[in-house]
């Protein structure tokens, strides 16, 4: 497939090489841009945006080589498709450039109708990796994306410390029986962006969304500081946005948001769960139910956030805590220590 106004890096060292090249490229719809030796493209590949580079082998300062074993070394830089262009001959050469990462190998000197097929194949293919990847952001977060590209996927968990946020809307269903199924609709969008920027901010990631109800996860698959501290944040943060918000809707003579925060702290299993076709990034442990109970248990105590004493122990003193005291909860053998957090 002809992708017009790609950008392609041409890599030579000879100034009459790279002037053919460029003018074969233009000439079938690409931007061309060049670099007389490796150390000048990986400067231009830091800097710049280019969807193919077109790499020389045998070159001064950096040759193709070193060009290419310095990109697998940069997660950033790992996705550009290079196709080498040289005249070192060699079945063993070219495998070591497609060993290295290149995705395809031209001998010089280059074949027109070769070199535009070549073009267009390697450019559909990144094409296609640059949609999945879109998707792949769209249906996880920045940190499972992450931890996708450094490990792979692999279905299983490993053991973490981590913090576990439940939260919900008080009396959802009575707030979606007094308005349309599209006000309803767009009142979860509006409530989700909220959500979302103030556990992104804290390194949080939500990994189940159920209804109006959110479970969200401090800790992994990237390791935090103080999940703990994170975790209290964010939810301080949500309770102080939905308050905003809440000021909107009065003016609008909209019904008003009222959230439920259980968080509580400690050892659980995260990773991928389900099966190799459809699977999602989630965490199981005593302290995931723990949190679900506390989320509940917050209507009855009449408190919008509340903890375990694991929680509280992260916070240190810099977070006043109130002791709500001990609390007996389904499917757990002795009563539990809660402690209520004041929103901002």
């Amino acid at each position: 497939m002809f992708d017009p106004g790609a950008r392609l890096l041409i890599v030579d060292d000879n100034r009459v090489n790279r002037l053919l090249l460029s003018r074969s490229v233009e000439l079938l719809g690409y931007i061309a841009t060049v670099a007389e030796n490796g150390r000048a493209a990986m400067d231009m590949l830091r800097t710049g945006t280019f969807d193919l580079m077109l790499l020389d082998i045998e070159m001064p300062e950096m040759d193709g080589f070193e060009v290419l074993e310095a990109i697998k070394l940069e997660p950033s830089l790992q996705d550009i498709p290079v196709i080498v262009t040289s005249s070192v001959e060699g079945v063993d050469n070219i495998v070591r450039c497609i060993d290295l990462g290149a995705d395809d190998y031209l001998p010089k000197p280059i074949n027109p109708v070769l070199l535009r097929a070549r073009l267009s194949s390697s450019l559909e293919k990144k094409r296609l990796r640059d949609e999945q990847e879109t998707l792949l952001r769209r249906f996880a977060t920045s940190e499972v994306v992450k931890d996708l590209q450094e490990t792979g996927f692999k279905l299983g968990g490993r053991r973490v410390h981590a913090s576990i946020l439940f939260c919900d809307i008080r009396g959802f269903t009575t707030i979606s029986e007094s308005q349309s199924p599209e006000d309803t609709i767009e009142l979860l969008n509006i409530y989700y962006t909220l959500m979302f920027e103030a556990i992104d901010q804290h390194g949080g990631i939500v990994t189940l969304m159920i209804g109006d109800g959110l479970m969200v996860l401090f800790g992994a698959p990237q390791p935090l500081k103080n999940p703990a501290a994170s975790a209290v944040a964010a939810a301080q943060d949500m309770q102080a946005i939905i308050a905003q918000f809440n000021l909107e809707q009065a003016a609008e003579q909209k019904p008003k948001i009222r959230l439920g925060i259980g968080i509580a702290t400690g050892e659980v299993v995260a990773g991928f769960a389900g099966t190799k076709q459809r699977a999602t990034y989630t965490c199981i442990g005593d302290k995931v139910n723990l949190a679900s109970r506390l989320e509940g248990h917050t209507k009855k105590a009449s408190c919008p956030i509340l903890i375990d004493d694991a929680t509280r122990a992260g916070l240190g003193e810099n977070r006043s805590c109130r002791p709500i005291g001990d609390v007996t909860f389904s499917g757990f053998s002795t009563p539990v220590a809660v402690f209520s957090v004041d929103p901002q």
